[in-house]
């Protein structure tokens, strides 16, 4: 007899709609985090099971709140299992409205909605629910919901895997489709440069300045050029890079006037690539372009435009084995949900990949994110209803009578 994975659909929508509504973009998860652990304990989970981790104070960002970790006692014996998800949106969705049509869910105004991810914060709630209310025979299970990933996965970055039960495998909520099963993603790195040249009138001696906008304008040519921007192919290497944000300090723009060489200029980026090395290379070119660029650029005294370039690593690649217990306890799971798995892998970073390097294989899978980052996002509710289910039959999966 197979164990009943029905659950209080309508519940977990307006647990969905209610968590849309609460703001908390990446760096300010304190009153989402708020919420999140009130409906826990109205669906049963004591107070004394939920707890905040202290990753912000290791964070090099302002960060309000550590990851909140909910740890659910066993009902039956088994190793212990990770759920997790992520607290944070990104800043589009400051101010969301979320708005009800039939079957999806769509923000009123000219923001992004936050089904990214608040998909997997209401799922993860419903899990808890369900496993309490239907009396699920599951093992122990430990919730964890994570900080600033938006901004560079710095929650489960920072994690100790020591507060959460010893978690043997971990599944992560965090995309569109429930029979998706992503078991392996990018590694990236971001970097920065800081260009300083030399300001003169640019009517009446430009010669006696440094460009910064020109440096900057000639490394970047020159990174197309030599093939490394954009979606990457080299050798059979395989990755992509990208450009951010160019301006000048203190977020003002890059020079102060038309008739005024620009003298400073600060240009963030990233690389991503399944090989942790082609990304090392792809930074490195970046850095050789601005640093060739500089040395080209000249006053009329033969003095040439400074550049500080620095990078860091954002999160590694990972790819699990096929036949990993991780992934067969996904698929089947899928099966008893209904869906047919898909097992594949991301051009985007997760939690998992995190998770991973943390010594926890996780398989990350969708609950109804569309449109993610955009003001046309929107969330699919029939499938947030399987991604829920899907969570449940992770939880339970090996326990029928």
């Amino acid at each position: 007899m197979a164990v009943d994975l029905s659950f209080d659909v309508d519940a977990a929508i307006e647990r969905l709609m209610r968590f849309l509504a609460v703001e908390g973009v990446t760096g300010r998860e304190k009153k989402i985090a708020t919420e999140v652990k009130q409906a826990l304990v109205e669906v049963g989970v004591p107070s004394k099971s939920i707890r905040f981790d202290k990753a912000n104070e290791s964070i090099p960002l302002p960060t309000q709140t550590g990851n909140l970790i909910v740890t659910l006692p066993g009902t039956v014996a088994g190793d212990p299992l990770l759920f997790s998800t992520h607290l944070d949106t990104v800043p589009l969705c400051a101010g969301a409205v979320p708005v009800r049509k039939k079957n999806k869910i769509h923000p009123e105004g000219r923001t992004a909605l936050g089904g990214d991810n608040r998909t997997g914060v209401a799922a993860l709630v419903t899990l808890a629910a369900t496993l309490i209310a239907n009396k699920l025979p599951h093992p122990p299970i430990t919730l964890l919901f994570t900080v600033r990933e938006e901004s560079g996965l710095f929650g489960a970055r920072h994690l100790d895997p020591a507060d959460l039960g010893g978690v043997v495998m971990g599944f992560n909520i965090d995309g569109r489709q429930p029979n998706d099963l992503i078991a392996g993603a990018v590694g990236a790195e971001r970097w920065e440069v800081e260009i300083t040249g030399k300001a003169s009138h640019a009517g009446a001696h430009p010669e006696q300045g440094i460009s910064a906008t020109l440096v900057a304008a000639l490394a970047i040519a020159e990174v197309k050029h030599s093939g490394y921007f954009g979606k990457i192919t080299l050798d059979g290497k395989v990755g992509t890079s990208n450009v951010g944000s160019f301006g000048g300090a203190d977020g003002k723009p890059a020079g102060d006037a038309t008739n005024v060489v620009t003298d400073f200029v600060r240009i963030t980026g990233e690389a991503r690539s399944h090989d942790s090395k082609f990304v090392k290379e792809i930074v490195k070119a970046y850095k050789d372009a601005f640093t060739t660029a500089a040395a080209s650029v000249t006053d009329d005294k033969g003095k040439s435009a400074k550049v500080k370039f620095v990078s860091r690593l954002d999160y590694h690649p990972f790819n699990l084995k096929e036949n990993a217990p991780v992934i067969e306890r996904a698929k089947s799971a899928a099966v008893l949900a209904g869906l047919k798995p898909n097992v594949r892998t991301s051009n985007g970073g997760l939690d998992a990949n995190w998770l991973v390097k943390h010594g926890i294989p996780a398989v990350t899978f969708g609950a109804g994110q569309n449109a993610i980052h955009t003001v046309e996002e929107w969330v699919d509710l029939d499938q947030f209803e399987q991604g829920c289910r899907m969570a449940i039959a992770c939880a339970v999966v090996g326990q029928q009578a």
